[in-house]
């Protein structure tokens, strides 16, 4: 038999529980961008080429597709905070072994990894809307805003690290962080239930995610916007390198684009706001990611204005993105499946980024193909952005 809840916690210490769930957020971006300004030393260490490291990049991704969709029967039957933290304790374990356990840990850890942040992906954005259900998108402006900033500092401090140790240190030592915040969450997971089962809506019986029209194109957003965002994150630096800046410069340009993001994911709530039209706001977070890889592709010698402007969109995107998915979702149940069904078809396009930027630039021996086509992608971003932002079911 299940065991009854623990009694809530009140006052203050409620609402320093209920903000734990930012904590994690610190968790699930710091073992994938740490890897990005390591790649060419991953490279050159291991003996793999530019395709092969677009596939590790892009590994992650695959993981957060495929797993996605699971997540909602795993949080049906166990709890959305126990899922969250077992997920935690996986992370912290796969983190240290890809980096220790030779080229096949390397290649295994790493889908791990993937598989282990995409439960805190789908699952996060479901908490918010039940915690803080006044007000989602400022909630999910300071989530992403953890995110941002846990992943910049892994960004900046990947190269100093490797140089002073290792890549493998590099990359590892963002299990700590994940195991501290297991055991910042651990009371949190101890009071979880299992979600109990979907509430009639007058009767009617539920339409599936997959069938709704505004849960795809939703899902579109919210894939092109990662598209584009881990292409920069793997291989910006290297976009870099190869006109002529340093390795160390590189990172700390990383470091800035995901400063920038977390300026970006802030700021953009309040054009988030109306109940049903959030035009504005996908509008607004997708164009400067137009503008910027324009501006890479064109103006070089403009980089750090280009990174800026990048930032600033993709925290704005991701933003929007994960407002929409919690905003659209009538239920904590159908919030769910939305969460796993844009995150799942979403992040395996995404996954195409890397691997398609690697091997096209090994095909055609500079960034410019690249570059051009990944713009065109941020072009039918807003395409998309200027239809998912309104919602038309209670137009």
């Amino acid at each position: 038999m299940l065991k009854p809840p623990a009694e809530p916690p009140s006052g203050r210490r409620a609402a320093l529980l209920t903000a734990t769930v930012f904590l994690v957020a610190l968790c699930l971006r710091p073992a994938l961008t740490a890897l990005g300004p390591v790649l060419p030393q991953i490279g050159a260490d291991e003996q793999l080429g530019e395709g092969a490291l677009g596939l590790l990049g892009t590994l992650p991704l695959i993981a957060f597709g495929l797993a996605s969709p699971l997540i909602h029967r795993l949080s049906r039957r166990h709890g959305m905070e126990r899922a969250v933290f077992v997920s935690l304790l996986v992370l912290a374990v796969a983190s240290v072994a890809r980096s220790y356990t030779g080229l096949p840990g390397l290649w295994l850890g790493t889908i791990v990894v993937g598989a282990a942040i995409a439960v805190g992906n789908v699952l996060v954005p479901v908490i918010l809307k039940r915690d803080y259900a006044g007000n989602v998108s400022r909630a999910t402006g300071v989530y992403t805003a953890f995110i941002t900033g846990g992943a910049a500092i892994a960004s900046v401090t990947a190269v100093p690290i490797a140089d002073a140790a290792d890549w493998r240190l590099a990359l590892a030592i963002w299990g700590g962080l994940a195991a501290i915040v297991a055991v910042i969450w651990l009371p949190r997971q101890s009071a979880s239930v299992p979600m109990p089962p979907p509430d009639p809506d007058d009767g009617a019986p539920p339409v599936s995610v997959w069938r709704q029209p505004m849960a795809w194109l939703i899902t579109a957003f919210m894939g092109l916007q990662s598209t584009s965002f881990y292409l920069l994150v793997n291989w910006l630096p290297t976009i870099e390198i190869s006109t002529g800046v340093s390795e160390r410069t590189a990172g700390v340009h990383l470091f800035l684009f995901q400063c920038f993001g977390l300026v970006g994911g802030l700021t953009i709530p309040r054009l988030l706001k109306h109940p049903t039209d959030q035009r504005a706001g996908t509008i607004t977070a997708s164009v400067p990611i137009l503008v910027a890889l324009l501006g890479i592709l064109l103006a070089p010698g403009l980089v750090v204005l280009w990174v800026v402007i990048a930032g600033l969109g993709q925290g704005a995107a991701l933003v929007a993105a994960l407002t929409l998915i919690s905003i659209r979702g009538r239920s904590h149940h159908e919030a769910t499946q939305l969460s796993g069904m844009a995150q799942a078809v979403g992040y395996l396009l995404a996954a195409t980024g890397p691997v398609i930027a690697g091997s096209l630039t090994e095909l055609t021996g500079n960034w410019d193909a690249t570059l051009t086509l990944f713009a065109a992608l941020a072009a039918v971003q807003i395409v998309i952005g200027i239809i998912v932002g309104r919602d038309t079911r209670t137009a």
